[in-house]
Order: structure tokens, then sequence, then C-alpha cells
């Protein structure tokens, strides 16, 4: 059962149970969730915490990933995906949403909605997907403003600075950054976009802190598990996109079976039946709950 609605809500702050996953033996493994369904789903095949992708949240509103969706936009994500789980949530926070008022203000929204966890990005608007060509750069000293304005802001949240550098800076420029981004405040860093594994290691031998890699698909990182990035040096691995991808590959291929066919019997065998649906979601756990609770009986008058 949901715990919006069970006895078992997660006990203490969710950045502090971030924090407590991360000091822990053994990489931390965030799968994407993009809505509360995929949470519950993520949290049934035992995953302990999970990653909101801004490239996710702006493909599920239909647009791009430019830095178009807005704090609140992903409030709402996070409000769902939090609370449909109860697991500790590390959430995009692309650029900050602006300077570094507008990030304090991103850190307390977030905050405020469930978020465990945030990353913030060393680009400048309008920013692209950390796998693209021609990204454009913040200078490292107002990057480091940013974080230092979340660190400032946050009551508990996780604070990762994600640094672009390495493909138009070189690896000694994104390290650099890296430290003064610590220095700042940051509790760990997300180097983007590295190519090889020898780049993994090089980073990780060089900045001595938790680091997060993105193992996402059809990008410029070769596949690795995430045995693998452990032993490289890392401490959390994400799959932003993975899921969304594979349920919209599949919600295509449903709209165009119906096309075709003028129904959708040729994808049954591919659909999510009532049963296991309503098994996700604990649908008979609200009912019986509903069936539970006594009318309340409101007083007509005052006694006399």
């Amino acid at each position: 059962m949901s715990y919006l609605i069970g006895a078992d809500a997660p006990p203490g702050p969710a950045g502090a149970r971030f924090r407590d996953l991360v000091a822990k033996p053994g990489i931390v493994q965030l799968p994407g969730a993009h809505n509360g369904l995929a949470a519950l789903q993520a949290k049934a095949a035992g995953f302990q915490a999970l990653y909101l992708s801004g490239a996710a949240m702006s493909a599920s509103m239909g647009l791009p990933d430019l830095g178009i969706i807005t704090v609140d936009d992903v409030c709402f994500f996070i409000r769902q995906v939090a609370r449909a789980s109860g697991l500790p949530v590390l959430v995009d926070g692309d650029t900050g949403y602006g300077e570094a008022l507008n990030v304090m203000h991103m850190v307390r929204a977030f905050e405020e909605a469930g978020a465990a966890a945030v990353h913030i990005e060393d680009q400048i608007l309008p920013k692209k997907c950390g796998h693209l060509n021609d990204k454009k750069l913040a200078s490292a000293d107002d990057m480091a403003a940013k974080v230092a304005a979340a660190a400032r802001a946050r009551r508990n949240l996780f604070i990762i600075a994600r640094t672009d550098a390495v493909a138009s800076e070189g690896m000694d420029a994104a390290v650099a950054r890296a430290q003064k981004y610590l220095a700042a405040g940051a509790d760990a860093i997300f180097p983007e976009a590295l190519t090889d594994a020898g780049m993994f290691r090089e980073f990780a031998r060089r900045v001595k802190a938790p680091l997060l890699a993105n193992m996402t698909e059809f990008g410029r990182t070769p596949f690795f598990t995430a045995k693998e990035f452990e032993e490289m040096g890392y401490r959390m691995v994400i799959w932003p996109v993975s899921a969304l991808r594979v349920a919209a590959k599949a919600q295509g291929d449903l709209y165009a079976t119906i096309a075709r066919d003028g129904g959708t019997r040729a994808m049954l065998e591919r659909m999510q039946t009532r049963k296991e649906l309503y098994n996700v979601i604990g649908y008979h756990d609200y009912e019986a709950l509903d069936a539970s609770i006594v009318s309340t009986i409101t007083p007509e008058g005052m006694p006399r």
C-alpha cells in the first residue's frame, strides 16, 4: 500500500535517508521513474532510491529537454514519485532555474515536495542533454555560487554538482571545477558524458568525493553495469530515461496496432492485466481502508 494511506511512512527526512544510502557499502542504484506508477514498479523490483530525470519529465509533457519546464512542473512529478513509493528521490535540477536566489527557491520547493537530493549543472540556458554537442558552460565561479546558495537553503537535501566540462574544456578543467564545487558545499559530484572506462577511473582517482555515474542509452558513455561503475570508484549510478524509453516504445506500438487493426487484440500479451495493475497500485488496500472508516456524525448544536 502507498505510504500515503498506510502506517509505514518512512522515518526521518528524505535527504537524511539518501545520505545514509550513499554512506553504506555498495553502489546506490537509481533507476529513472517518471511517474507514480513507475515509482511503485521500481520499488517492487527492490530498488531503495529513485531518480527523476529532467529529460523524462520534459518528454512526458511533450517537450524537449532544453530547460523549458519550471520548478512547479518538477514539483508535480516529485510529489507523485516520492508519495507513491516512499523512497528517497534524486531530482534533476537542471541549471537551478536561474541564479543564486532562484536556486535557493528551487531547493526549498523541491524539499517541500518530498525530494531527497538534487543535482544542478554548470551549463547555461538553453541547456542541453549532457550527451549532445555544443553545450555552453557557466563560469566555474558562477556555478560555485549556485552550489553555495543551494547548500545555504537546504535543510536536509543532498546536493550533487554536475559538471559538463569534460567535453569542451577537458579532464583537468572538469576536475578543477569539481574541487571548486565541493569547496562551495556540494556533497557529491556528477561528471557527465565520460566516454570510456579510463576517463571514469581517472576522474574518480582525482576527485575524492562521492561520485555519480550516468548510464543512459544512445549517448556517449558505453554500457557499464552498476558493479563495474562501483569498481571504477562511483557511489551512485542512474538510468535516467530507460523506463520512459521502454514505455514510450510500447505505447507507440499500441497506437500503431489500433490504427492498423482497428483494435488491441494483437497487443494483449504485452499488456499489464487489470489484476497486475491493481496489485501494483494497492487498489484493494484502498478499498479496505475506505470500508474501515466510520462515518463522522457532526453534532447539530451546542449542549444546553
